[in-house]
């Protein structure tokens, strides 16, 4: 399968990308229990829109640790690497960020993602942040994707919320 590498980026990227979403959450478990749910092998099993997620670096994770990504139904893969990994256990905060360095389908420049966990007075407030900036003649499409990847957000959102109530 081809290889398009995508660039790197900063903390910033997730506020200034053309195309961003951010959605905030409280989870009803703890923060240690949720970003230990979100740093485990096979992460996002909850997700429809993912079909598998590996970190292929050994733990402990944390900044430089690397992950494969594989959205359903199967057809985008994607080479992430960690560049920003804060945990605070004793102040139950938490915060990683990637971005994809490679992605096997064309017309993506940068994507990302940024989870933050922070304690609420029940349980936690999650809040997760994408970015993406499109390359080549998709960039033109920016709006398009806006209103796409919307949807796809929110599947993301509705799913991430269910499963945390099962706990």
């Amino acid at each position: 399968m081809p290889a398009y590498p995508l660039e790197p980026f900063a903390l910033d990227f997730f506020d200034t990308a053309p195309v961003t979403h951010r959605f905030s959450v409280n989870l009803p478990v703890s923060p240690a229990t949720a970003w230990s749910e979100l740093t485990r092998q096979n992460t996002l099993d909850w997700c429809r829109v993912i079909k598998s997620i590996t970190f292929t670096s050994p733990a402990p994770y944390g900044v430089g640790t690397t992950r494969s990504a594989e959205l359903a139904p199967g057809y985008v893969r994607l080479s992430e690497k960690f560049f920003c990994w804060d945990s605070d256990p004793e102040a139950g905060t938490y915060r990683n960020a990637f971005y994809v360095e490679q992605a096997n389908v064309p017309g993506l420049r940068a994507f990302g993602e940024l989870s933050e966990i922070e304690p609420a007075p029940v349980g936690c407030r999650f809040t997760w942040s994408f970015a993406i900036e499109l390359s080549g003649v998709m960039a033109k499409t920016s709006k398009f994707a806006t209103s796409v990847s919307a949807k796809t957000f929110a599947t993301i959102e509705t799913d991430t919320v269910k499963h945390f109530s099962k706990f």
